[in-house]
């Protein structure tokens, strides 16, 4: 086996996430930061939490808001085809 070729390991290696919380673990990473751990995790605390990246959340709801005011248009009823072939008779 070749020798020298595995990353350092650090047995005091800190985790951080955006909530706060802070991990200590083993890792070949000295420092991490996370967004979500399990604190703040919606399946672990059971609550809802809406992560927006670039205002996606607003723009979904400005255009649901916006189809729900602007008035339906009413479908046309279907008509059937006729066959090309039976219209010749």
């Amino acid at each position: 086996m070749k020798s020298d070729i595995h990353p350092e390991y650090h047995k005091d290696a800190v985790i951080t996430c955006v909530c706060g919380n802070t991990i200590k673990t083993g890792s070949t990473k000295e420092k991490m930061e996370v967004e979500i751990c399990s604190k703040c995790h919606p399946f672990y605390t059971g609550t809802e939490k809406l992560i927006d990246t670039a205002g996606r959340v607003e723009k979904f709801k400005a255009r649901r808001a916006q189809a729900e005011t602007a008035p339906k248009k009413a479908k046309k009823p279907r008509t059937k085809k006729s066959n090309s072939k039976e219209a010749a008779k």
